[in-house]
């Protein structure tokens, strides 16, 4: 079955709705154990991108996949830096 571009924009708008709801409504100390879980997701997200681009065919989709595969690594390392600075916050100093 073939989705057609409004179909995919549709989908694409709910799930912006759908996600600003949910993170909305969590509380700020949850907020570090959701970015580490969060990041998990990213890394398989980052993995499939990889794959993907692997198959890629045109010069067009390799250059988009090359993007989405850059893209997904800053998220996925940069949310790790920013998980670990949070955590860093909560040591005790030493004297």
């Amino acid at each position: 079955m073939e989705s057609s571009f409004a179909d995919v924009v549709f989908i694409f708008v709910l799930a912006i709705f759908v996600g600003i709801e949910v993170i909305s409504k969590v509380p700020s100390m949850l907020h570090t154990p959701l970015m580490s879980g969060t990041n998990a997701i990213h890394g398989i997200i980052l993995f499939g991108g990889i794959l993907v681009l692997a198959d890629a065919a045109s010069p067009l989709a390799q250059l988009l996949g090359f993007i989405a595969v850059v893209f997904g690594s800053a998220n996925v390392f940069g949310g790790f830096m920013v998980t670990d600075r949070m955590l860093q916050m909560f040591k005790k100093k030493k004297k």
